[in-house]
């Protein structure tokens, strides 16, 4: 099967990157364009896949369409490429945030098969978390295959597309709100005469290796919060601090913020 993307930048170029890497589809099957013609040859020359000269030669080479552009230009995308998707049938796979699998079929004047992906900025170390949501007539070889492409790049889970925007919060926005635990923490350690450097990189690993804590063990965060607790000790200290200062309830705020945030926009 071949696959192309139209666009080339940071998230496209992640993909492309992880599905190479490992070899979910040969690079001689991978096609690529960008309107900046320099991130083409460079991805082509970087990876070995093929340049397309423009859009639609790049569908006419391609089963799979990945629509890796921005939200504001997907309709003009869509409408140079609309003819030549009534001759190949190709499969679009959208990671346009904010844009629903309706409102791509509108600016189509056939029935093409869509699937609605959302990554994540960590697909660039290979540790993205998307969702994925399918429109009507597609096949389950096609789920299987975007579950194979976007596997390469982390996890995958497919999701009900009502609750896509509050996937972007939780997985799109959120990366940003750890990294500044992450910052807050090592600014702490400086405060308290560590090199930034040593206390970044602390810091960093100890959110890693959490993280990790609660992917393998299945056990509740609260849990392994009242594990790492002991009676009278500095961490049920912190613990105490972080909840009069209102921790639990600035996360929550900025969740609801981001999300409020997406309804406008």
């Amino acid at each position: 099967m071949n696959i192309g993307f139209i666009g080339c930048g940071n998230m496209a170029s992640a993909i492309m990157n992880g599905v190479v890497a490992s070899k979910a589809v040969s690079a001689k099957n991978i096609f690529c364009f960008d309107t900046d013609f320099t991130k083409t040859e460079n991805m082509a020359a970087k990876l070995g896949i093929n340049k397309c000269e423009n859009e639609t030669e790049l569908v006419r080479q391609s089963d799979y369409v990945v629509l890796a552009v921005k939200p504001n230009v997907i309709a003009s995308v869509l409408n140079k490429i609309n003819a030549v998707l009534l001759e190949e049938n190709a499969v679009l796979i959208s990671i346009a945030a904010g844009k629903s699998i309706a409102d791509i079929r509108n600016n189509l004047s056939h029935e093409n098969k869509i699937i609605r992906v959302m990554p994540n900025i960590n697909a660039k170390v290979n540790c993205a978390a998307s969702a994925y949501c399918a429109g009507a007539k597609v096949a389950k070889k096609d789920i299987k295959f975007v579950e194979k492409i976007f596997s390469s790049v982390g996890t995958v889970t497919e999701l009900d597309e009502k609750f896509f925007p509050l996937f972007g919060v939780l997985s799109g926005c959120a990366p940003a709100f750890v990294f500044m635990f992450i910052d807050s923490m090592a600014r702490a350690g400086v405060q308290f005469g560590m090199k930034k450097d040593e206390a970044l990189k602390i810091a960093a690993q100890t959110v890693l290796g959490s993280a990790e804590m609660v992917m393998q063990t299945g056990v509740h965060p609260y849990e392994l919060i009242d594990s790492v607790c002991s009676p009278g000790g500095t961490t049920i200290e912190g613990v105490m601090s972080l909840k009069a200062d209102g921790f639990e309830s600035a996360v929550a705020n900025a969740v609801a913020k981001s999300l409020d945030k997406d309804k406008k926009l």
